[in-house]
């Protein structure tokens, strides 16, 4: 199975979106949805974990997203955070936790592989995904 994801905001803060698209064999599904005052890595995050949230039972998946926050983070970072009772290396509190947390039991029980691709750069499931979390964060 892959997914797309990707968050948008509209000012930062402002108002944001993200957008989802899973896709396995033949099939696929849209996902999207917004918040009136947030920040574009809690958009990228909140992506993320909609893509997990979405899955029905453990499997095989690989996240697309243009986010390295979002993919450093579940690949490096995080597990000094914990480690470090969610201290950064600067010994400061780790800015997003709630969904950091979120994200990390969400990924739990799935066997996820996370895959950075580079933005507005004409992958077209990344440029989909842009234009549902953009149109998310319009409609807030």
């Amino acid at each position: 199975m892959d997914a797309w994801c990707d968050g948008a905001c509209r000012g930062n803060p402002g108002p944001g979106g993200w957008g989802v698209v899973l896709r396995w064999g033949e099939k696929e599904k849209e996902l999207s949805g917004g918040e009136p005052d947030t920040t574009n890595n809690r958009m990228e995050l909140t992506a993320a974990i909609q893509v997990l949230l979405a899955l029905k039972k453990p499997c095989r998946i690989t996240i697309h997203t243009d986010s390295q926050y979002v993919v450093k983070g579940m690949t490096v970072w995080s597990h000094g955070w914990r480690r470090n009772g969610w201290r950064n290396s600067q010994k400061k509190a780790v800015e997003n936790r709630d969904l950091w947390e979120a994200l990390l039991s969400a990924a739990a029980p799935h066997q996820v592989h996370w895959q950075w691709v580079r933005g507005h750069a004409g992958d077209p499931m990344n440029e989909r995904v842009d234009a549902l979390a953009t149109a998310a964060a319009a409609a807030v």
